[in-house]
């Protein structure tokens, strides 16, 4: 039972594994095991072979001819081979030229009985000396091909560690035009367009600026929230200018061994160097960007010769050559001032949240290969999704796509896309998760609670769904949006939030005269937003004061700007700032009481009240909802 907002979203990732390299082994290891199972199956025949016929002088072979122990003859060659009454074999060897029959008359054996024996004569075709020659030869020839073989793999294992310090980027060549994209796939973030234009002027025309004395920049850092489209935006300015584009994230600069980044710092420079002009694109530049910290000793070493690899190679540009680099990060305030200065990251573009013309316009990119039912209004998208990045809003898209197929429709309709909003936000329903009747009442009171004070401030805002189905790790949720798009936050703003956040906890005090472990997220979230206004913002009676860092204020080397004595001060003014929020709305759950029942029946009856009929229910009870203040006022 947690209140939701839209800057609050579980982000997930996926990894990809590439199956050729295991299928290629697994191929070879057969390969060698068929191999080596031939080779001992051949000497094995062989060896029964010899062991089974028994050689014998000629001499005695025309004796037992003679004496009529042999039933038939088989002559291959010089090979003799005989096969007895008793069904045994024998073999002997004749002079070569000679026919076995002159052989054996010349040795007394009678005309009768080789007339009685049978001869056959095979013509000679050189297998005997193959298949003689074959089992010593063989062997020879296999211990070569694993000699071969073992070496073939030594040799690929030290060409591995000769690449070991060489770029690992991806290259997207200009003719690519599978991975090419430009500025017309990128919706919204219309100021960092225009101002990477320029740079798309200098990669196209460079001698117009340097003939009038300009310099090309060298680097340009895109910051902004992760999803914002820094990396699409990166690419869209080399596919303008039609320049092969290097990418890599700044973590596979880093390796366990000391100088391997730095090594993959100078070959990256070296290969963009040849393709110039070129841009060379840096992903998440503070993993190796960080600020150089002292107190860290030989931990941070290989990272800090990577970082001043890139100092030094921006610095050896010339002034000629026509080659950006860019780079992305979330965290500017981490990176090291000497990667800011100007003549290295001196462009610097802040990517914002898309507003609502740039959200339709992002969703009008993603919808190009869906087909959309009648219904679909990318404006009513737009405003229900205050908040949302470009990448949110592409996953928002697919989900709806996935919920349609799902349900064996061919288009994607209006209720998919409100659907796909929520499990964006929150995650899938779970179903499964079946209350019992007293849980069941507990959650709509406490939901009830929540949409019943932020209809009675006047600077919260209006409330678009209640919720006491289960999604993600909320047993049930209350939707507000703001009426129009907002960039400030107001200290009146914040008071009526934080009394909304308490409206859940108020109402289970009041109803049940107990507090379950529901509201849990909602005080964290109400008492982290009291204490940012007491110590960040200034909104508070310590007055106009800033007591906490930017950047990394959580890290092991912050120390507290204010004494202990001062801290004192601060929790008590989050206090007092909690109990005015939640004196605020034990009075609006006091005065409303037939409202908040109201409300609570009807969600334990429904399960899902939206905005038009929760409207409804305010009217029936007297209270006018937000936008139909601002109707009559525009109206008079």
């Amino acid at each position: 039972m947690a209140r939701t907002k839209f800057s609050n979203k579980i982000k997930k990732s996926t990894t990809k594994t590439s199956l050729g390299p295991k299928l290629r082994g697994l191929s070879q290891q057969l390969i060698t095991a068929l191999v080596i199972f031939m080779v001992l199956t051949w000497g094995y025949s062989l060896l029964q072979k010899s062991k089974v016929i028994q050689t014998i002088p000629l001499s005695e072979f025309a004796t037992l001819v003679n004496q009529k122990q042999i039933t038939s003859i088989e002559v291959e060659g010089d090979n003799v081979t005989a096969i007895k009454i008793d069904k045994s074999t024998i073999a002997s060897k004749k002079e070569t030229n000679t026919s076995v029959v002159n052989t054996l008359l010349a040795y007394g054996v009678s005309t009768s009985t080789l007339a009685s024996t049978k001869i056959t004569v095979k013509n000679d075709t050189g297998l005997a000396f193959w298949g003689s020659i074959i089992p010593f030869v063989l062997p020879i020839v296999f211990l070569g091909f694993m000699i071969w073989w073992l070496a073939r793999g030594i040799k690929g294992a030290n060409m591995q560690a000769l690449s070991f310090g060489q770029s690992r980027a991806k290259i997207i060549h200009p003719d690519d035009v599978k991975e090419k994209i430009t500025f017309r796939d990128v919706a919204g973030a219309k100021e960092a367009k225009e101002e990477l234009a320029e740079i798309v002027e200098f990669l196209r025309a460079p001698k117009k600026f340097i003939d009038i004395g300009a310099q090309i920049p060298k680097g340009v850092l895109l910051m902004g929230a992760p999803g914002t489209g820094k990396t699409m935006l990166a690419r869209a300015v080399a596919g303008e200018a039609g320049v092969p584009f290097f990418h890599l994230s700044g973590s596979e600069f880093e390796e366990m061994f000391v100088g391997v980044g730095a090594s993959r710092v100078r070959d990256l420079f070296d290969m963009a160097k040849k393709s110039v002009p070129a841009i060379i694109f840096i992903d998440e530049i503070d993993a190796v960007g960080r600020t150089r910290s002292p107190s860290l000793g030989g931990q941070g070493e290989g990272r800090e010769q990577t970082l001043n690899q890139i100092l030094v190679e921006m610095d050896g540009f010339e002034p000629t050559i026509n080659l950006i680099v860019m780079a992305a990060t979330n965290r500017p305030d981490v990176l090291d001032q000497a990667l800011l200065r100007p003549g290295r990251f001196d462009r610097r573009i802040t990517l914002d949240l898309p507003d609502r013309n740039d959200r339709e316009s992002i969703l009008s990119v993603h919808i190009k290969k869906k087909p959309l039912a009648e219904d679909v209004n990318l404006k009513v998208i737009a405003e229900r999704t205050p908040g949302f990045s470009g990448a949110d809003l592409s996953s928002l898209m697919n989900e709806a796509a996935i919920l349609a197929a799902r349900e064996e429709r061919t288009s994607v309709a209006q209720f998919d896309l409100i659907r796909s909003i929520e499990k964006v936000m929150l995650g899938p329903e779970r179903k499964s998760h079946i209350l019992t009747p007293a849980e069941k009442k507990i959650t709509a009171y406490h939901e009830a609670g929540h949409a019943l004070v932020a209809s009675c401030l006047p600077d919260a805002d209006p409330v678009h769904k209640i919720s006491i189905i289960a999604r993600g790790h909320a047993g049930g949720y209350t939707l507000k949006l703001p009426l129009d798009e907002r960039r400030l936050m107001s200290r009146a703003t914040f008071l009526d939030d934080i009394a909304m956040s308490l409206g859940g906890y108020v109402a289970e005090k009041e109803i049940f005269g107990d507090i379950t472990t529901g509201p849990s997220n909602d005080l964290q979230v109400a008492t982290a937003m009291a204490r940012a206004m007491v110590t960040k913002y200034g909104m508070s009676e310590l007055g106009p004061m800033a007591l906490v860092p930017e950047g990394e204020q959580r890290t092991v080397f912050y120390n507290k700007e204010y004494s202990e004595a001062f801290g004192e001060k601060i929790d008590a003014e989050v206090k007092r700032i909690m109990d005015e929020a939640w004196q605020r709305a034990h009075n609006i759950i006091l005065e409303k009481r037939n409202v908040l029942d109201v409300i609570a029946v009807e969600l334990m009856r429904v399960e899902n009240i939206e905005r038009e009929e929760f409207e409804k229910l305010l009217l029936t009870n007297g209270i006018i909802p937000k936008r139909k203040k601002e109707e009559e006022l525009i109206s008079l």
